[in-house]
């Protein structure tokens, strides 16, 4: 039987609360009467706006507060970007869905310029070192400019900053409303995307079975497979926002074909590559990318980003 309350933990973002509220409602027509809150929680990528993920923790920043207070019983559930989600839980928490996917490409939003069209040298504002590394390898002539901030914040600093073009994900734009601001939806073979990128992650207490069996309905077999893959790959080799690791899993049939890409950070140097196989093997094959890449030369690419941090 489902509880007749749920307590859903989301951060206070446009699209964390976008994203909480469609959690929200599908919840309340697949039960009528339950009551579902949303408690809103500020994390600690929120409070941090003037400094780079990469250099103030990357992954778990945005969930690690929400996280507290799912432990000290305050909600019952979390709603989750899933590319914001580490690939290791607090003890007692599980991920237990994982919701199908929106667009997971990466999107250019320009005064209506093609990415190939951008003038040399354009200013390009992206947030994430992935993005910075898979670009400038196409385009080393391009300067980028670390943004911060909410879906709006970015687009605005188009025109606060004089930039050329700003690289967000397709699904938050979508998810707002924005489709119209997009300028180009980027190739995967151009710009493979973050891990998770696109699907939404729901994560409770282990030993509530009530809440976890209530929700499972929200679990979409081809995108749980895809991203498991995907999270696979990123946790054998050991990466975060700070380091510029991509992966995009996706599903034909009972098929999984996954992409994958290591990278320093001004693209110089990357490798990249796919393996396909059956989607029920998919962390198999995310670990069996992530040990090709490395063995390709990603390790000695992530070794060298891992020893100038420490320097630093």
């Amino acid at each position: 039987m489902a509880p007749s309350r749920l307590r859903i933990g989301t951060r206070a973002s446009q699209l964390a609360l976008w994203q909480a509220n469609w959690v929200k409602s599908e919840l309340e027509k697949r039960y009528p009467g339950m009551e579902v809150t949303l408690a809103k929680i500020k994390t600690t990528g929120d409070r941090i706006l003037d400094v780079p993920l990469a250099q103030v923790g990357g992954k778990g920043l945005f969930v690690k507060e929400i996280e507290e207070a799912m432990l000290r019983c305050e909600i019952d559930l979390a709603v989750h970007s899933m590319k914001d989600v580490p690939t290791e839980f607090p003890e007692g928490l599980a991920l237990r869905c994982i919701t199908e996917r929106e667009d997971p490409r990466d999107a250019l939003v320009s005064r209506n310029i093609s990415f190939a069209a951008l003038p040399v040298g354009a200013r390009i504002g992206t947030s994430a070192l992935r993005r910075q590394a898979q670009l400038l390898k196409a385009r080393p002539d391009l300067r980028m400019v670390v943004i911060r901030g909410n879906v709006e914040t970015r687009m605005r600093k188009l025109d606060d900053e004089n930039l050329d073009g700003v690289i967000l994900a397709a699904a938050g734009l979508k998810r707002l409303g924005f489709s119209d601001r997009i300028a180009e939806y980027l190739d995967t073979d151009l710009s493979i995307p973050a891990i998770g990128q696109g699907a939404l992650g729901l994560e409770c207490r282990i030993d509530d079975i009530q809440t976890a069996e209530a929700i499972d309905f929200f679990n979409h077999p081809s995108t749980n497979h895809a991203v498991r893959a995907e999270r696979a790959l990123l946790k054998r080799c050991q990466g975060g926002c700070q380091v510029p690791i991509a992966a995009h899993g996706s599903i034909t049939g009972d098929r999984l074909r996954i992409a994958g890409f290591i990278a320093s950070v001004d693209g110089s140097r990357s490798v990249r590559g796919f393996v396909e196989g059956a989607a029920d093997d998919c962390e198999k094959l995310g670990e069996e990318l992530a040990d090709r890449l490395l063995s390709d030369g990603g390790r000695a690419i992530l070794e060298e980003l891992y020893q100038r941090e420490i320097t630093l």
